[in-house]
């Protein structure tokens, strides 16, 4: 029987503190399964719900970009507190609705300032590169955060393999818009589709990620499958999710909270303490699934990314450049 070293689980298949505390359901699967089998797959596995122990497992390789020493928001929390509002307003709406999404066959269009018009299927992009699994810090606009073991690679790759032109500046991404897999929620006050985007610099960046799992899966539905971005620094609605085509632009594209909000969200909408969406505050944010008496932590600059990307924004205006 092969025996893993700490040192050989990837992080993946370690177990955020409340799951382990989660004695019931770890006596129950080792009862069901049996010591070795807990030993071998890890508790986090164990406790998921019965229709993801079915999702397609990834290949990934650590990566030196990860953030280190934070504990990891459960697997649960992760895919039942979720805004992806194609399935509805409330935080629980997507894991109850997004079933309905379908995310073979799928493809992803190239468009713009580009040498040619491109169309990849899901599956060569999830070949384009080798993956890597990344923990970051999510930091939603609501002031709450999470720490998620994604994968994917640099969304670098995907631009170079796209071939943009001199003048392609921005960067546009468009969701999925499909009345008979999404509900496309009128009380969303969303004008379908979805759209995103990213200054071309900030693209580039190493940081910059496409996703296309978490714990070492593919994407849950309702967490933006099959594929979407992960920026880490920014507030999480610029990340944009279930991506089915790319533009490549000169000027700075609409995107769909700034348009609807633009004095709530901007197009930036880097984490920052220091400028509070005029609702609430941003000093601080609620750590999902962590203790009570943890729950609160100041917010930090960039989402704690300040070393990596502080010098995209030299000489901005971050107050007015929200």
């Amino acid at each position: 029987m092969l025996i893993r070293t700490k040192a050989q689980i990837p992080s993946s298949e370690i177990t955020p503190r409340a799951m382990f505390m989660n004695r019931r359901a770890f006596m129950g699967a080792a009862a069901a399964t049996g010591v070795a089998a807990v030993a071998g797959e890890g508790i986090s596995r164990l406790v998921r719900p019965r229709s993801v122990e079915a999702a397609e497992k990834l290949v990934t390789v650590k990566s030196p970009l990860s953030t280190t020493g934070e504990a990891l928001t459960s697997f649960e929390d992760i895919t039942h507190y979720n805004n992806f509002y194609e399935f509805g307003v409330d935080k629980g709406d997507p894991a109850r609705y997004a079933g309905t999404l379908k995310t073979r066959p799928w493809t992803v269009q190239v468009e713009g300032l580009v040498k040619q018009k491109k169309t990849f299927g899901i599956d060569d992009l999830m070949k384009l590169k080798a993956m890597e699994e990344r923990v970051y810090r999510f930091r939603c606009v609501e002031a709450w955060s999470m720490v998620i073991p994604w994968a994917g690679y640099s969304l670098s790759e995907f631009i170079k393999a796209c071939d943009p032109l001199p003048g392609a500046n921005f960067i546009q991404f468009i969701s999925l818009a499909d009345s008979k897999t999404e509900r496309l929620p009128f009380d969303a006050g969303i004008a379908w589709p979805y759209s995103e985007g990213l200054r071309m610099d900030e693209a580039m960046h190493p940081l910059t990620l496409l996703t296309f799992g978490l714990y070492g899966e593919v994407l849950p539905n309702q967490d933006g499958a099959p594929v979407r971005v992960i920026v880490p620094w920014k507030y999480g609605f610029k990340s944009a999710k279930s991506i089915v085509k790319v533009k490549f632009v000169k000027s700075q594209p609409e995107t769909t909270w700034n348009m609807m909000s633009p004095q709530e969200y901007g197009f930036y909408s880097n984490v920052n303490p220091n400028v509070d969406h005029p609702r609430w505050s941003q000093k601080t944010e609620r750590v999902i699934g962590a203790p009570i008496y943890r729950q609160r932590k100041p917010t930090l600059m960039f989402n704690g990314y300040g070393d990596q990307v502080a010098s995209l924004y030299a000489g901005m205006d971050l107050k007015k450049n929200y």
